[in-house]
């Protein structure tokens, strides 16, 4: 069993950040689960765009407002406390913060814990070491 809180991951190698986000990365690649599990945060009147060629994500919005836009068609999704939104047609999506933005996320693969986005928006694909 893993217990964890996201205090103890706060300042850790599981807390990462990048211009307008921070993701504590609770659950990951190495703990050998099969997925991987984060809390993101999203500055208010911040703009990202993704595109998780390699892996499969689950959101749930669980705090602030904005938008989700599916660039392969441009359709928009408003965001709000309660919504979820899966990824999975490795959609290159862009989401706009109106207010600050407090998600819960599932990757599958699941990352190891360091990705950051490329300048596509895309995380690597890194093999998770065997355990």
């Amino acid at each position: 069993m893993i217990v964890r809180t996201t205090d103890e991951i706060t300042g850790t190698e599981r807390d990462v950040a990048g211009p307008g986000w921070r993701s504590k990365r609770i659950v990951l690649g190495g703990d050998g689960v099969g997925f991987s599990f984060h809390e993101t945060t999203i500055d208010a009147g911040t703009t990202h765009e993704f595109h998780y060629v390699h892996h499969i994500e689950a959101v749930w919005l669980v705090e602030g407002e904005g938008t989700l836009t599916d660039l392969d068609n441009d359709q928009v999704y408003d965001l709000r406390p309660g919504t979820m939104y899966l990824l999975n047609g490795h959609e290159k999506h862009r989401v706009q913060a109106r207010t600050t933005m407090r998600m819960m996320c599932v990757f599958n693969p699941p990352v190891t814990g360091q990705e950051v986005h490329d300048e596509n928006g895309v995380y690597p694909l890194v093999a998770v070491p065997a355990s």
